[in-house]
C-alpha cells in the first residue's frame, strides 16, 4: 500500500488539494506556495525515508480559535509538507472504509453534506419520533483513543509503513503555551487526516446503533436518535453512554447532552417549529 501512497499520480492529487485549501504555514514556516518547488527538490529523499520508515513528522503548530460562545477550540496545524503526506495516505485507504460507513453518516463523505442530515432528521420528527436523544461528545478529536483507532486501522490496512505513518501523525508533539506538549491520544483538528479517522472510530458507534435498530443522523461527531417517548429515549441514551464510555473510551458532554423535544432541538445549527 505504501507504494500507492506514493505514486506520483496520488501524491500530486494531494499536493493540489493542500494548495487549494490554503491555509497557515506550521512549524517551519513553509507557506503553501512553495510546496511544489520543495517536492521536486525533495520527493526522492522524502520517498526513501518513508520507504524506510524513517520519516518524521514535524510538530504540530496549535492555534486556539474562538467557538463564539467566549470558549475556544485548539487547532493543530501540521507542516505543509506532512498536509500533503497526509492527503496521500488518505486517499489511498479511504476507499477501504468508505464501503463499510453506514447510510446516516453525513459528515466528510463523499456525496453527503449536512443538508442530507438535517433533512433526515426533519422525516424522523414528521414520522413522530419526536424524543430525541442529543449527545454532546466532549472534545471528541482531543479524546480520541489511539490504540482502539490503530486497531481499527489494521482491520484494513495492514501495511506496516503506511500505519507507522500515522501512528508518528498522531503522536506529533503539538505547540501550546509556548512549550511542546506529548500527545497519547487525540487527533488534531486541522489535519487532512482527522475527519476520515473521525469517521473510523465513529462508525463503530453507527454500527451499534445499527444493531440495536435505532433512528439516529451523525454528522461528524455531532449526533442525534429518534425515539417515539421519553422512555425509551431515556434507555436508549444510557445504553449508547455506556458504549461510548466503555467501549470508546469517549466521554460525553452531560451539561450539553439530554432528551429533547424538536421545538427546543437543533442540528447542525437548523432548529424544527411544528407545522
Amino acid at each position: 500500500m505504501i507504494e500507492q501512497v506514493l505514486n506520483r499520480r496520488n501524491v500530486m492529487q494531494a499536493l493540489r488539494h493542500v494548495v487549494s485549501n490554503k491555509g497557515s504555514a506550521g512549524m517551519d514556516g513553509m507557506p503553501v506556495k512553495d510546496l511544489y518547488a520543495y517536492l521536486t527538490e525533495n520527493r526522492e529523499r522524502l520517498e526513501s525515508e518513508i520507504r524506510l520508515g524513517k520519516y518524521l513528522p514535524q510538530p504540530i503548530r496549535g492555534v486556539e480559535i474562538s467557538k463564539g460562545n467566549g470558549k475556544t477550540r485548539l487547532l493543530g496545524i501540521p507542516t505543509v509538507v506532512d498536509r500533503m503526506l497526509q492527503q496521500a495516505v488518505s486517499q489511498a485507504i479511504a476507499i477501504r472504509f468508505e464501503m463499510e460507513f453506514e447510510d446516516y453518516s453525513y459528515g466528510f463523505r463523499p456525496n453527503r453534506n449536512a443538508q442530507q442530515a438535517v433533512l433526515k432528521a426533519q422525516q424522523y420528527i414528521n414520522s413522530g419520533l419526536t424524543h430525541i436523544v442529543d449527545i454532546d461528545l466532549k472534545t471528541f478529536f482531543d479524546e480520541v483513543d489511539h490504540s482502539i483507532l490503530l486497531q481499527l486501522l489494521y482491520r484494513k490496512v495492514k501495511c506496516p509503513l503506511t500505519l507507522r505513518l500515522i501512528r508518528k501523525w498522531l503522536r506529533a508533539p503539538i505547540w501550546k503555551d509556548s512549550k511542546l506538549v506529548k500527545r497519547r491520544k487525540g487527533v488534531p483538528q486541522g489535519s487532512p487526516l482527522s475527519p476520515l479517522l473521525s469517521n473510523i472510530i465513529l462508525n463503530e458507534l453507527d454500527k451499534e446503533m445499527e444493531n440495536r435498530g435505532l433512528r439516529y443522523v451523525r454528522y461528524a461527531d455531532d449526533f442525534s436518535i429518534y425515539t417515539k417517548s421519553k422512555s425509551s429515549a431515556r434507555k436508549t441514551g444510557n445504553e449508547i453512554y455506556l458504549f461510548l464510555k466503555n467501549k470508546l473510551k469517549l466521554p460525553i458532554n452531560r451539561e450539553k447532552s439530554g432528551i429533547r423535544k424538536p421545538i427546543n432541538f437543533q442540528v447542525l445549527g437548523f432548529g424544527f417549529v411544528p407545522t
